[in-house]
């Protein structure tokens, strides 16, 4: 399941795993390049979706980014190595301002994403929302009621970092979507 199209791994144990198996292997002396290259290509899809939302809505300061998903992966409040967190910092350091919501990490989330706004619900996030980033594949964002999401929003932007959604059920509604590795 880490492997996924989606916005990169995260969590405490696979990231760290796999840079104890490139260092292990560098003592030894063999360079594990599959290794390294999936570190990268970890890393890459981070930046890679940021670099689709900066296409979208081209300048980014003073937009407002609804990001779904704190945690690494849904049912846990675990926010170790969470790519949502690494590309909230990343659009807050562009100038966005960032809503959120979890719901199980954001207590932990505000402990370490500082001049974000936690929201109560999916759908306090998204008023007045340029764009959302779904960030973890929680069963509640499977279930939203989109056309309410819709229209609260500035902009119908819908980026599906974790391919929750429908791609045609979201274009008929009236969204631009951008999901991951797909059309």
């Amino acid at each position: 399941t880490f492997l996924n199209a989606g916005i990169g791994f995260g969590g405490f144990c696979f990231p760290k795993d796999l840079s104890a198996f490139i260092r292990l292997s560098e003592k030894i002396g063999y360079d594990f390049g599959l290794l390294k290259e999936v570190e990268k290509i970890n890393e890459e899809q981070k930046s890679f979706v940021i670099k689709k939302i900066e296409e979208s809505l081209w300048n980014l300061t003073g937009k407002v980014i609804t990001v779904l998903g704190l945690s690494f992966k849904p049912d846990t409040d675990d926010i170790r190595f969470s790519p949502a967190i690494d590309i909230a910092r990343k659009l807050q350091k562009s100038g966005v301002k960032i809503k959120a919501y979890d719901p199980h990490a954001m207590k932990k989330a505000r402990e370490v994403l500082k001049g974000v706004t936690f929201c109560k619900s999916p759908y306090e996030a998204a008023k007045g929302s340029d764009c959302i980033l779904v960030a973890t594949e929680w069963n509640e964002f499977k279930e939203l009621d989109l056309k309410r999401i819709k229209k609260s929003m500035r902009q119908p932007l819908f980026i599906d970092g974790r391919n929750v959604c429908d791609p045609a059920q979201m274009r008929k509604l009236g969204f631009r979507y951008i999901g991951i590795g797909r059309k």
